[in-house]
Parts: C-alpha cells; structure tokens; sequence
C-alpha cells in the first residue's frame, strides 16, 4: 500500500519542478494494452531549469518520459517502460506521417528510469553503461533506444542531485530532506517540494502496515511540518495586524502616502496593544514625529 502512496508523491513531484518548464502530462495513456506514462514532459524554451533543478533539468531540456520506482525497477518493469516509449514514438510517427512531416531523431522523447538502485547484472543486461559529461549514477543504454537508468542511491550528495535524491528512499532521502530545508526561503522549489512531502507524510501516518523506513520518515518529517506550521501562523498573525495598522491608517487619514508608508513597520514593532492606542490618539504629524 505504501509503494502507491509514495509513488504517486514521485508523480506530483516532478510535475510540481517540471510545470514552470513547459507541458507536462501525468499519467498519459498509451496505445496497445492499458499502460500510463507517469510523467511525459515537453519543454518549452530550455531557459535556466538546468540551474534551477540541476542534473533533473538537465534530463528535461528536451522532451522526455519520466518513470520513478520506489522499490529497485526490475527487468520486467524496465521492458514495460521501453514498450511505453515505442508506443509513443510510433504514435508520433503516426502523427508525422499524416502531416507527412518528418520527424529528426533529436525530436523524440527520452526516458529516464528513475530508480533508487539498479544492480551490476540489470545494467549488464541492458547495455547500460556511464557517458562521459553526465555524473555518476547515470546509465545509458543504446543510442536509439534513447533510454538512461538513474540509480539515484549512486549520485553524489551535491546541490546538482538534490532534486532527484529527494525521490530515492532511506538515508539518501533523509539527507535530501536536511539539505532541502537548508536551503534559503526564498528558492522557487523549497516550498513546493516540502508541502508535497508533508502530503506524504499525512498518507503514511495514517497508513497501517508501516514498515520501519516509512516509520523514520514520518519522524523525521513530523517537526518540519510542525515547524512550518507554526511560521504560517506567525505570518498570518503578522499580515493580520499590518491590515489593522493600515485599515486604521486609512479610516483616520484617508489615502497612504510615502510618509504614512514609512511609520508602518516601526508601528509594527509594538504589540498591538501599544501600536492600537497611538493610531486612534495620535494626530498624523504626531505619529510621523515619533515614528520616522
């Protein structure tokens, strides 16, 4: 049960990263049987989302499949990836053909394989081998096969991985989560990515059956989310009395301009039991003598 649980966070994650990028189409169906692609994304212009995801936008400057696997994917489960990218490699070249365009081999879409380890004898059975300008822990199969397996617990712990450490298991995943919450408010993702493993954590507190990884887990989440929970509502409380202090403002001296702005936040710096009084006493020179 909980292999669903976290594989459907794997699925939100990349779509939540990939999303300002470009198209991204979660679950899409293929032909044949009923099979879905977890993740297909299609770029837009490449941008900066090699800086911003690192080794992860590296894979999505151009149009790829993507396919995480909680548990180690096996060989079975790695065929039906690659039957999942001929699907859609033939239904574009059916496109193609009725357009009576062609399509370049650079045009289709790669697949990652995106799995937390993958053993000497599954690379060897592939062909999958390292490339020379891609880091460790990436493995490449034929060319035309246009197909890598990531083993993500051979990456090395550097900023360049952290996006997809975040989706391995264990202690990879615990360290991701150290450094994810190191990382500075301001980045576009942090936020992003911790409410999604906070989701995660809500699933699996209320799952039974827990084994001792997902345990872990939900404990080393559980102060996090509190903490964060706690900081929303200190901002919320803040962002409530700075609409007080500026409805007030308001009601007594009509529109604010640059020098009713500037008294605004040394009057925040009171509680408001003292900043409450002085606005509804205060003349507005009095309170611009005081407080700029």
């Amino acid at each position: 049960m909980t292999r669903f649980i976290h594989d459907q966070f794997a699925k939100d994650y990349l779509e939540e990263l990939l999303t300002p990028y470009g198209e991204v189409q979660a679950a899409r169906r293929v032909a044949g049987e009923v099979r879905e692609i977890d993740v297909y994304f299609i770029p837009r212009q490449p941008g900066n989302i090699s800086e911003t995801l690192g080794l992860l936008g590296k894979f999505a400057t151009t149009s790829a499949l993507f396919e995480p696997f909680r548990n180690p994917a096996a060989a079975t489960e790695i065929c039906d990836c690659l039957l999942k990218l001929l699907e859609v490699r033939g239904d574009l070249q059916r496109q193609a053909n009725r357009n009576n365009t062609r399509i370049q081999e650079s045009d289709l879409p790669k697949l990652w394989i995106l799995t937390p380890t993958a053993s000497a004898s599954l690379l060897s059975g592939f062909g999958a081998n390292p490339k020379a300008g891609f880091l460790p822990g990436v493995y490449f199969m034929a060319e035309y096969l246009r197909t890598a397996i990531v083993a993500i617990h051979q990456l090395p712990i550097i900023p360049e991985t952290l996006w997809l450490r975040i989706i391995g298991r264990g202690n990879v995943q615990k360290q991701a989560i150290d450094e994810l919450e190191a990382l500075s408010p301001d980045n576009p993702f942090r936020k992003a990515a911790l409410e999604l493993l906070y989701n995660l954590q809500q699933n699996l507190q209320f799952t039974q059956n827990q084994d001792q990884e997902d345990r872990e887990l939900v404990m080393r989440l559980t102060p996090l989310y509190q903490q964060d929970r706690e900081q929303a509502t200190q901002r919320g409380i803040q962002q409530g009395e700075r609409l007080v202090v500026e409805n007030l403002l308001k009601v007594r001296f009509g529109e604010l301009d640059n020098q009713l702005q500037a008294i605004i936040e040394p009057l925040l710096a009171l509680s408001p039991e003292e900043f409450t009084p002085l606005l509804l006493q205060l003349s507005r020179e009095e309170l611009i003598a005081r407080f700029c």
